[in-house]
């Protein structure tokens, strides 16, 4: 019997590359292309583009989100989505090590969510996947120590690096190697340095490893009734302009946020450089029907008896003007959770503002930060920034929606518009939310 080598990479083929889904007989067909998305079929062909359409069909939402449960000092759990783009931070903040004294964070999944109301009218969501595909680059004991733990054993690397031992190697992995051990960067080239002008490990390399080896998995990770969804966050990479937290003013108001992200692209992401992209829902390249109709399914969502979750936007990447990281993230994005915990829980802790609600001065608590938070700039609306953000948001609705875009969302743009525009130079809003120490 013959038996073929091993050939240890996937056959990938950029000039032949098709990818095709039947949603009518729920098929897909993959050839050439060696994004995961597009090889590893259950999960964003089948659990998000083929998912989304069977989700229209019978009144769910199938989502590019985490999930996790976050339980404060008295013990209250609440269960909050969150939708980022790849490599926006997803598996950072399901797996996060919350900075603030007897808080608790457990996982239910860091990238897919199946959501749908229950007959109490709570949106409840489970986590199809039964692992992790995590991005490598930039995860290591400082940043999700969950992470690294969940993968020590029984997974599988892809366009990492290799030691000479025999382990795993990427940038930002922060471990000192012993010395003799050699690295071998994923293009095989022998004795890697970090002089070679090339990285070790391809920027979106990744690591799949089993869910129920994460230290910190939620005991209803598994629940077929799915756990209830208090809030729903969306976010991006924007170093500009967009404020570490914000509140929208109702469900509308939510899913025009949702409609209207926009984040710098990634190496997840097919474009390459420091670009501002559009990404609703951090669905952009996931969406398995019109964009439009997309909108009006989730505004579709508001119905009599039932309890919507609050949506938020949260920016944990602005940039000061030394071009340095404003907010710190990592374990210390607990502070914004708690903020949006005690929101869901009427506290009067935050302001109207052009954009949506922002914290009180003193309503983020900073105890304890070892950093010195620049909150005026954190919070800073800038005139000129929002009134492009609304022109940039009006051409790709134009362009990509047009006539399906829903009348609500379209309102939703103008009345933004207006507010922007009835911004002062130095904005009222920034003087009221900015968060103090």
């Amino acid at each position: 019997m013959y038996i073929a080598p091993l050939v240890a990479n996937w056959p990938c083929n950029p000039e032949k590359t098709i990818v095709a889904h039947l949603p009518a007989n729920n098929e897909i067909a993959s050839f050439g292309s060696g994004y995961g998305g597009n090889s590893l079929l259950g999960k964003k062909c089948f659990a998000l583009r083929l998912g989304s359409i069977l989700a229209r069909k019978e009144g769910w939402l199938a989502e590019h989100m985490l999930i996790l449960g976050i339980t404060n000092p008295q013990g209250e759990k609440k269960y909050v989505a969150a939708a980022f783009p790849s490599a926006c931070g997803k598996t950072n903040l399901a797996m996060m090590e919350p900075t603030l004294p007897g808080y608790k964070i457990e996982c239910v999944g860091d990238d897919i969510a199946w959501m749908r109301f229950d007959k109490e009218g709570r949106l409840r969501a489970i986590n199809p996947e039964a692992g992790f595909f995590g991005v490598a680059p930039g995860t290591s004991a400082a940043t999700n120590p969950n992470a690294l733990e969940t993968c020590k054993t029984n997974s599988i690397f892809t366009n990492v690096a290799e030691t000479s031992e025999g382990g795993v190697y990427w940038e930002g992995m922060d471990e000192e190697l012993p010395e003799g051990v050699s690295i071998t960067s994923w293009l095989g080239e022998e004795n890697w340095k970090s002089d070679s002008g090339k990285p070790a490990a391809h920027p979106n390399s990744r690591f799949c490893t089993p869910a129920r080896q994460c230290p910190i998995i939620d005991p209803q990770w598994e629940s077929s009734e799915g756990v209830p969804i208090e809030a729903i966050l969306f976010g991006g990479r924007r170093p500009k302009g967009v404020p570490l937290v914000y509140e929208a003013f109702n469900w509308q108001h939510g899913v025009f946020i949702g409609g209207s992200m926009r984040s710098e692209a990634t190496a997840a992401a097919e474009h390459v450089g420091k670009v501002i992209m559009h990404d609703p829902f951090a669905m952009r390249p996931f969406f398995g029907y019109n964009f439009g109709h997309y909108l009006s399914h989730w505004l579709s969502m508001d119905k009599p008896g039932r309890q919507l979750p609050k949506i938020f936007h949260v920016n944990w990447f602005r940039k000061g003007t030394d071009r340095s990281f404003l907010w710190p993230g990592f374990g210390e994005n607990c502070r914004v959770l708690d903020w949006i915990c005690r929101r869901v829980n009427g506290e009067d802790c935050a302001n109207t503002s052009t954009i949506g609600y922002i914290p009180k001065p003193g309503a983020l608590n900073l105890d304890g930060l070892k950093e010195n938070i620049d909150s005026d700039s954190l919070f800073d609306l800038p005139k000129e920034f929002w009134q492009q953000e609304v022109l940039d948001i009006r051409k790709y609705f134009n362009e990509q929606v047009n006539e399906d875009l829903p009348e609500v969302i379209a309102q939703q743009l103008n009345d933004l518009e207006v507010r922007v525009n009835e911004l002062n130079g130095e904005s009222d809003d920034m003087k009221t939310c900015a968060a103090v120490n």
